[in-house]
């Protein structure tokens, strides 16, 4: 606790004629160093300054009951802003500071588990608050995870602690797993007239924004700049021969719990921060499919799902192994995965660092592994040398060229009208694999109200995309409505951070989710329309409008007579299409096409030549329908950039329905009582 308490600070508002050694007007609350330069706290705690500036105050000498106090930035906060008509800062209630100049202190700390604090463990809150005899002073308190408020999946999920009276300014003070000896979450709350409050878990973070851009150095993502750093400051302390202090190393190996089955503290920190040496992976979903190929790993399940290389060790320890050695060469055969992975980007520390990892893993394969393991190594470590040499030999070629619609893993969106109360919507939200497989992510049947759905599924979809997104690739995201819904427009939804509207910053696209039982005619009619569009050359046919004037869906038997080839569009869809129109609509989905345009801002009596015009040259341009989702994306763009040659295509949507993709489970779940 000695450690804890040193790395615990105070943040204070910024400026001159506050006294530090009370509360006064400046006290804000508590925090601590998870990293040098880098103090983690509450948002509510941190976004009271002023201008995202804050002071932070701490000891920087152990020894001295002086204080230093150093000007610090809010760079990162979850969320950003608190809600209007909000009364508190919603979970995860999460902010990272960053010093503004340099400056000696200690840090703590922080575990790598998915599942920091568990129900029934024991922990100690530690932070600052006034004392009764005036001024301020660092209190502790010993309390039990009870549970939690919000789902398991929920963004605002916070963890409910009993036992020891919490006091005001502790909020944003660490929370500490005294049986592991290591920081598992922050004090969030504390209840009024009770004993006891609440916390977030570590975990959380990593929901932190994840950069649009690709990654070209290691403070690119402030969430691998800190983990990063924090792990290597932990492994060179515990490395230095210069140094003779007490280590958090030192003092975890006194406990009686190890961090997991194989790895001593020691141990853990050496690897860590030699993991740290390299770029972070690519992205989650890259990082996912290497555990997904590990044996008895679940990461898929985890919740945020894993982030960083110390987030997939830490993902190793509830592996079901059968003994100490499959759990070790279980740690090892992820290395190996960090030595072959994709980079974002490559220095020249990336080799000392490959060199470094690969004579720790045969180290430690010579102690304690068979033959046969030590040899699989060998080999394997021959194939990532040389597959590294040959890609410093020639530079890798770059191509805008984005992979085939259907090759890749998409994010996707169901959403059903509760048809027994009006204007509440059931939703699930998964990641659909090129298998067909659908992990699910977050799902709620208790109703949500139309309006709120943008906002109460910003924290669900954000944690799809990152399982999905590539750099400069976001990933596609479904939405399943059935016909009645086409009209939402889901791609004009802001759940993320910078504000951008969803078709923005991705490509959306809507298909339908309830169909019936199609019969075996229709079933090979819309394989055979799908595939003449994904395999030949498309054109575009507009169907509900004539020299400028609205008309009739045709009926079945002339949309049957169309090519396959053919993209219907209508024009006079419009945002509130009536009957007809939305029948029209229908008859065109039991036409079997997979594929068709309309535009949600079609005015009765506007001039629709240009749509017609370059609706036709967008389905030519292009060709093959797994091209057309990335285009109406860039349109999209192009619109919100306030690029004019775009405009013709502000409100249209996507209508995008892959036969060989059906749907699981639609209306199990969600079917009135």
């Amino acid at each position: 606790m000695d450690l804890v308490r040193d790395a615990t600070v105070r943040i204070h508002r910024p400026g001159a004629g506050y006294a530090t050694d009370g509360p006064g007007q400046g006290f804000l609350g508590s925090g601590f160093f998870i990293a040098p330069s880098w103090v983690l706290t509450c948002a509510h705690v941190a976004m009271r300054g002023e201008g995202r500036e804050v002071n932070v105050l701490f000891r920087a000498d152990p020894y001295s009951a002086e204080l230093t106090e150093v000007p610090g930035v809010v760079l990162a906060a979850l969320p950003e802003s608190r809600p209007a008509g909000a009364t508190g800062w919603p979970a995860p209630d999460l902010a990272l500071i960053q010093l503004r100049r340099p400056v000696e202190h200690t840090c703590v700390y922080v575990t790598e588990r998915s599942e920091a604090m568990l129900r029934g463990r024991k922990v100690r809150c530690v932070g600052w608050a006034p004392s009764p005899g005036g001024g301020l002073t660092t209190l502790s308190g010993d309390c039990e995870v009870k549970g939690t408020y919000g789902g398991w999946a929920d963004a605002d999920q916070q963890i409910r602690l009993d036992g020891d009276w919490l006091e005001p300014g502790m909020s944003g003070g660490p929370v500490v797993d005294v049986a592991r000896g290591e920081v598992v979450g922050v004090i969030k709350s504390r209840l009024d007239d009770h004993q006891g409050g609440t916390a977030v878990g570590i975990e959380r973070l990593r929901s932190l924004t994840v950069p649009a851009g690709p990654v070209e150095t290691e403070s690119d993502d402030t969430y691998q700049a800190v983990f990063h750093a924090h792990d290597r400051y932990h492994a060179d302390r515990h490395n230095s021969p210069a140094s003779t202090e007490r280590t958090w190393a030192d003092v975890q190996s006194d406990l009686p719990g190890p961090p997991g089955r194989v790895l001593s503290p020691k141990r853990r920190i050496d690897l860590l921060g030699r993991l740290a040496e390299f770029p972070p992976p690519v992205s989650t979903r890259n990082l996912l499919a290497l555990l997904d190929g590990l044996p008895n790993v679940h990461a898929r399940d985890l919740r945020p799902a894993p982030r960083g290389w110390r987030d997939g060790l830490g993902s190793l320890y509830d592996a079901r192994v059968r003994d100490r050695d499959a759990a070790l060469e279980l740690v090892l055969r992820y290395c190996m995965g960090v030595l072959a992975a994709d980079r974002p980007f490559d220095v020249p520390s990336t080799r000392t660092a490959t060199k470094s990892l690969w004579e720790w893993v045969k180290r430690v394969a010579d102690e304690d592994l068979s033959r046969d393991f030590r040899q699989e190594l060998v080999l394997h470590w021959r194939a990532v040398r040389q597959r590294r040499d040959q890609e410093h030999q020639r530079a890798p070629a770059r191509t805008n060229e984005p992979a085939r619609y259907g090759e890749r893993a998409f994010v996707l969106l169901e959403l059903e009208p509760r048809g027994w109360e009006r204007d509440l919507y059931d939703w699930r939200i998964g990641v659909a694999r090129p298998t067909g497989e659908v992990l699910p992510v977050a799902e709620d049947s208790q109703g949500t109200v139309l309006g709120a759905l943008p906002e109460r599924l910003a924290a669900p979809l954000a944690e799809a995309f990152r399982r999905c997104d590539e750099p400069d690739s976001p990933a596609v995201l479904q939405v399943a409505v059935v016909p009645a819904l086409f009209g939402l427009d889901v791609d004009n939804w802001q759940v993320t951070p910078d504000g951008l509207p969803l078709g923005v910053a991705r490509p959306v696209v809507v298909r339908r989710s309830e169909r019936g039982q199609p019969t075996d005619e229709l079933d090979r009619l819309r394989r055979t329309r799908w595939n003449g569009t994904r395999n030949s050359s498309m054109q575009a046919e507009v169907i509900d409008c004539e020299d400028g004037m609205a008309v009739r869906v045709p009926e079945l038997t002339a949309l049957h007579a169309l090519v396959h080839e053919t993209v219907p569009v209508l024009c006079r869809y419009g945002d509130r299409p009536g009957p007809e129109t939305a029948a029209g609509l229908v008859r065109v989905l039991e036409g079997g096409f997979g594929v068709a345009l309309w535009r949600r801002t079609g005015e009765a009596d506007a001039v629709c030549t240009e749509f017609h015009r370059r609706a036709a040259d967008t389905v030519a341009e292009v060709r093959t329908s797994d091209r057309l989702p990335q285009k109406i994306h860039e349109l999209r763009q192009g619109v919100c950039a306030g690029r004019t040659e775009t405009y013709w295509s502000d409100g249209i949507a996507l209508f995008y329905d892959d036969p060989h993709y059906s749907l699981p489970g639609l209306g199990q779940l969600l079917e009135a009582p």
